[in-house]
Parts: C-alpha cells; sequence; structure tokens
C-alpha cells in the first residue's frame, strides 16, 4: 500500500515546488489533454506516429520529474499498484484487434486440465516467491508469458482450444493505451508530489472562480477536493499499520481461504473506518478552533506573483498542445 502515489507531497526546492499553483495546475490539465488528443487508429503508420509522440511525452514528463529532484524509480515502483490492469489492458487489446499483418503464425492453444493446472502452479509459485524477486514487475511479465505459453504444448484432457493471433496493429494499440495509462498516472502524481494541500486549494480555488457568479460553492470544493487527495496516503498508512498489526496476532492476508479472506476484510474496515471518521472529527474541530467558515471570505498568508518559470511553463504546454492537434488533423 506504501506503493500509492496520488496524494502524496514530496518537500523539495525544486523550480517545480516553486512553481506558481495556478499554472503547475492549469499546464497539468493542458499536458493531459495532449495526452488524450494522441490519436488511437487502426492504421500501422498512424499508431507508429502515435507511440513516437506518446513516447516523446512520457520522456518529457520523466525529464521534468528528474529536474524537480524526484526519483525517477521511486515514481515507476508507484506503478506497481496497477500492474495488473495495465496487464489485463494490454491482453485484451492484444487479442481482440485482427486487422494488420500477423506478427508471426496462429498458435493452437489448448485449454486443458493439464494446462490449467500448470497456471495454476504458476501462480501459487509466483505468490510464494515474488518477495525474494527483486524485478517484480519484470518477473510478473514472465509469469503472464509463461501462463499463456503453457497452453501450447499441455493439450492433455483437453477442454477447448482457440487460435493465439497476433497482428501488428493490436500489438502497437496494446502499447499505446499501456504508455498511455502510464503517462497520466506519472503525470497526476507530479502534481501533488510537488504541490501542498494549501497552495492546491488555492489553485483550484482561483482557476474556478468564474463560477462563484453563477453561485457555485468554488471554495468548498476546492477544499473538499485538496483534502480528499491528502487523506488517500493517510488512510492507507493507517490501513497498513492495522494489517501489520494482526498478522502480528497471526492472521495471513495471503494464505487464507476466500471465507476467512472476507472476514478478515470486514475486520480490516471496521477500524479504517472508526480511523476516518475520528480524523475527519479532529480536522473539523482543528478547523472550527482556527476560525474557519464555509463561505467565508479569507486573506492569504503566501502572495503569489507571476515569474519567468511561469510564463514559461504556460507557454511551453500550449505549444505541446498546439503542435498535437497540428498533428491531429494533418493525420
Amino acid at each position: 500500500m506504501n506503493q500509492i502515489m496520488i496524494g502524496r507531497y514530496i518537500p523539495g526546492t525544486s523550480w517545480l515546488h516553486k512553481l506558481d499553483p495556478r499554472i503547475k495546475l492549469l499546464s497539468i490539465v493542458l499536458y493531459l489533454v495532449t495526452i488524450f488528443l494522441v490519436p488511437l487508429s487502426q492504421e500501422k503508420t498512424e499508431l507508429i506516429y502515435s507511440l513516437i509522440g506518446l513516447s516523446a511525452l512520457l520522456v518529457i514528463i520523466l525529464v521534468i520529474t528528474k529536474s524537480a529532484n524526484i526519483s525517477i524509480m521511486q515514481m515507476l515502483k508507484g506503478l506497481k499498484s496497477i500492474i495488473v490492469l495495465l496487464t489485463f489492458t494490454f491482453i485484451i487489446q492484444l487479442f481482440s484487434v485482427k486487422t494488420g499483418s500477423l506478427v508471426m503464425p496462429p498458435v493452437t492453444m489448448s485449454i486443458s486440465l493439464s494446462s490449467i493446472a500448470a497456471i495454476i502452479a504458476l501462480i501459487v509459485m509466483y505468490q510464494v516467491t515474488k518477495k525474494y524477486i527483486k524485478f517484480r514487475i519484470l518477473y510478473f511479465f514472465v509469469i503472464v508469458f509463461l501462463a499463456f505459453y503453457v497452453q501450447s504444448f499441455l493439450p492433455y484432457v483437453e477442454f477447448t482450444n482457440y487460435e493465439l493471433e497476433i497482428y501488428d496493429v493490436g500489438l502497437l494499440r496494446s502499447g499505446l493505451i499501456f504508455l498511455r495509462i502510464t503517462t497520466i498516472i506519472i503525470t497526476t502524481s507530479l502534481l501533488t508530489f510537488t504541490t501542498m494541500t494549501t497552495d492546491l486549494n488555492y489553485g483550484v480555488e482561483s482557476l474556478l472562480k468564474p463560477l462563484t457568479y453563477i453561485k457555485v460553492p468554488v471554495d468548498i470544493f476546492a477544499m473538499l477536493l485538496s483534502l480528499t487527495l491528502r487523506y488517500i496516503p493517510t488512510l492507507l498508512i493507517e490501513t497498513e499499520k492495522i494489517m501489520k498489526a494482526q498478522a502480528s496476532r497471526g492472521v495471513d492476508f495471503n494464505e487464507s481461504s476466500l471465507k476467512e479472506k472476507v472476514v478478515q476484510i470486514i475486520s480490516l474496515l471496521i477500524p479504517v473506518f472508526v480511523i476516518s471518521f475520528n480524523r475527519y472529527e479532529d480536522l473539523a474541530n482543528a478547523m472550527e478552533v482556527k476560525g474557519y467558515v464555509i463561505g467565508a471570505k479569507r486573506s492569504k498568508i503566501d502572495q503569489y506573483h507571476m515569474g519567468f518559470n511561469d510564463y514559461f511553463t504556460m507557454v511551453m504546454s500550449l505549444l505541446l498542445l498546439g503542435s498535437m492537434i497540428g498533428l491531429k488533423v494533418m493525420l
């Protein structure tokens, strides 16, 4: 659970930490729009161009991450929490697209008693040995590959079979979606990594200020958003503490049966909810003691002023967005 990235703040003095929160938030939004504008077509040539463009966007965000003195490895390790989702998405796209040229000759895959037993053995082996493996993501990919590979040479007691056909368009689309999700998560995580709750609240409130003219409670929305983001890692830390406490009493979350897992999850959720409500109550009392009134006008301790880095970041974000729109029109 300590691998979740979104919601954490890493103190620092880099140019990205010092960037005006309004510009930072707006630039992140523009960058996300640029990522979503990368075309996902059915043509091989267009997909290659899209893959190159999205790879460039990923490299840019990794360079920005490094320039902000944030470990790229720490950022990439945070992807472990969604590696199953990424792999599942990749496989679905790979097998569902049937256009283009075959990458390799079709392979007959057998769903048999022997292959199912082999897959179960692989899953058990992964669960037992993954804590001893340094590169777990690579190890996970190897296990997934073997789970399909055993279906090609273990046809004993066969139930059914199917043809495994991998097309170049499907492979390119799968890689494109994989890169897109990865880039989006790294980009959004970079925002909370380098922005304090108060700054994030100020940025959201300032950008949505025009909505106050139509009676939208922007300040309340901004406060709720910033508090929600910051409570994600807090709740995960508390959950991890409870799991360790229960593990010290003999509870095993990995080797239990399905019925025992349900009971364990219930026993885990109840104290998490209790702790959450207690923390919310403490926070409400603290805000009330400090004079926080919903909807009241508040002064700012820090006054933000636009500088060269702010203007440069905004211009570069607009240029990237404009370039992607131009490429999309040309393609």
